[in-house]
């Protein structure tokens, strides 16, 4: 069963989506379901029934070095990043 809907949107924006309905030969309620369907139903990418924690335990573990200076490290992919690895 099919319900009403009112929206209130920019007046630029409907001329716009009037514009996309006629080219893609559809309505504006079309359009609208079609959004609100992929917004409830996306998935999160989790395999079905583990939580966030479980997957998250379930990821590889890295071996780092016991010497390993993760805020030196830090500094110097930033400095990359930003291309200042000359200055360090």
């Amino acid at each position: 069963m099919k319900k009403r809907l009112n929206i209130t949107i920019d007046e630029k924006l409907l001329e716009k989506i009037k514009q996309y309905a006629a080219k893609e030969e559809t309505s504006i309620s079309s359009l609208v379901e079609e959004h609100f369907e992929k917004l409830v139903s996306r998935r999160t990418g989790l395999p079905e029934g583990m939580s966030l924690v479980e997957y998250m335990r379930s990821l590889p573990k890295f071996d780092f070095p016991e010497d390993f200076d993760y805020k030196e490290e830090y500094y110097k992919a930033k400095a990359k990043k930003l291309g200042y690895e000359d200055l360090l």
